[in-house]
């Protein structure tokens, strides 16, 4: 009796951290939980992804994935110093890239930290985001992580999981020869 009435209450616990007092879009793709192992990493299915010339509204900020520009940003280990187009960057995720972003919160010496982190490391990126809502993320398609510190364990374990990782949907794109705003 003691497993069935455990079962009932894990269950409904279950149900309950699904719900959502928000309402957002049907069509917009939403969090469907936690992905590899990576404490805080919130995964999105359901990307889109068609080349467009054209401005896109993403659902994320910064966006995880779906319509992109034709034109990747070259993601061969830069540190770009100024906001990058997200239409170009998505392109960079489709390609297994993973994007690492920052806000005005982070002080230039963590900002140094995380270039570290990424400058000269295949299929990674970063740059400044200003209206992110976490101090520090970091995006690779159709999955995203908020830190608040430069030295969180975490950034080391997502880039050496996700940068080509199995979430790519375009394995072995080149990152190399893309634009450099």
């Amino acid at each position: 009796m003691r497993a069935v009435v455990l079962g009932a209450v894990l269950l409904a616990g279950v149900g309950l951290v699904g719900c959502s007092s928000s309402s957002p879009a049907a069509d917009a793709p939403q969090p469907s939980g936690s992905s590899g192992g990576i404490a805080g990493v919130k995964t999105y299915t359901d990307l889109t992804r068609n080349h467009t010339t054209a401005d896109v509204t993403y659902p994320q900020t910064p966006p995880v994935g779906g319509d992109h520009d034709p034109d990747w940003i070259d993601c061969t280990g830069q540190v770009y110093t100024q906001p990058l187009r997200n239409e170009n960057a998505v392109h960079s995720l489709e390609h297994g890239a993973v994007w690492l972003t920052y806000n005005s919160d982070v002080s230039s010496k963590d900002v140094a930290t995380l270039a570290k982190q990424v400058d000269g490391r295949q299929y990674s990126f970063m740059s400044p985001y200003p209206d992110q809502p976490a101090p520090i993320m970091l995006t690779a398609w159709g999955l995203q992580l908020s830190v608040d510190s430069a030295t969180d364990p975490r950034i080391d374990e997502f880039l050496s999981t996700y940068a080509q990782g199995p979430q790519t949907p375009e394995p072995n794109a080149p990152c190399a020869g893309g634009i450099m705003p």
